[in-house]
């Protein structure tokens, strides 16, 4: 029943208990509980919303990775995150030290961004960016599929 709850919150974080309930077939003070109980055991962290970056004007999106002086490392993720349009960072295996996600409204400040505040950054070595062309997302299936044991 939990996967279930998750599984529907994951969909839709602003449905009703009594309309979760009915989803699923399940009493509302029943669900109400188990939803409270998937907050203090922290599998749910939090309700949130997701915004269309794209219909604020933030058309752009690029992953950055970044090879940089490890002994720097708090201080170059400190001084990313002054950066406006810096959404995340990720330290990572492979061929980068970190990957950067951020966000433009055009290809000229992505530029700008990359080159003129992310490449001055004392610390980082070298970084490659990688322009989004187009995304697609897949939800995290939190229902066992039919095909698994």
């Amino acid at each position: 029943m939990d996967l279930q709850i998750l599984s529907e919150l994951s969909n839709d974080a602003s449905i009703s208990v009594p309309r979760l309930s009915k989803k699923i077939n399940v009493n509302s003070s029943v669900v109400y509980s188990r939803i409270k109980r998937l907050v203090k055991r922290k599998l749910i962290e939090r309700f949130t919303i997701v915004i269309d970056d794209e219909e604020l004007g933030y058309a752009v999106k690029a992953v950055v990775g970044i090879n940089m002086n490890t002994k720097q490392r708090d201080h170059i993720i400190e001084e990313l995150f002054k950066i406006d349009g810096v959404r995340e960072v990720a330290e990572v295996t492979g061929r980068f030290d970190i990957l950067v996600t951020i966000y433009s409204k055009s290809l000229d400040q992505m530029h700008k961004m990359v080159s003129e505040k992310i490449g001055r950054i004392e610390g980082i070595q070298s970084s490659e960016s990688f322009i989004e062309m187009k995304s697609r997302m897949k939800a995290m299936p939190y229902m066992p599929s039919k095909d698994s044991d």
